[in-house]
């Protein structure tokens, strides 16, 4: 059984501080003027936690499993609104750490201005802003 780390791998933490250096993070006031202006919020939240904690209204709900495929102008799979590189993404999990390794993910595939909700779903409910109960 190999318990030390291997060679050139890294930690979580390290991994999620790269993903955020590289992402201009926004809190809940910022993320709702964006979506006024018409930025795309993604929900990658599993449909139990929605369930248990609700959902942030107008969100696009897209699991974590196939945000890339659903996301990259590219893609034969992606969704009818992500035909541009210039589109603003504002991802969203739980708590903003699942959301900053996806936002990272997408700005691999070129989506320059994606970024996540800092603090998440729970930041943007914290902050009083709009939730709905799931059915």
């Amino acid at each position: 059984m190999v318990t030390a780390a291997p060679a050139g791998s890294l930690g979580i933490d390290q991994i999620l501080a790269n993903a955020r250096a590289r992402l201009t993070r926004v809190g809940p006031a910022e993320t709702a003027a964006a979506l006024g202006r018409g930025a795309v919020l993604i929900d990658i939240r599993p449909a139990a936690q929605r369930a248990q904690f609700g959902e942030i209204p107008g969100a696009v709900v897209i699991e974590r499993n196939v945000l890339e495929w659903r996301l990259d102008p590219r893609s034969d799979a992606r969704l009818p609104f992500a035909g541009s590189y210039d589109l603003e993404v504002i991802v969203t999990c739980q708590e903003g750490y699942t959301s900053s390794l996806a936002a990272a993910a997408l700005q691999d595939l070129g989506l320059w201005r994606a970024t996540d909700l800092d603090g998440g779903f729970a930041a943007w409910r914290d902050a009083g802003l709009p939730t709905t109960r799931s059915q």
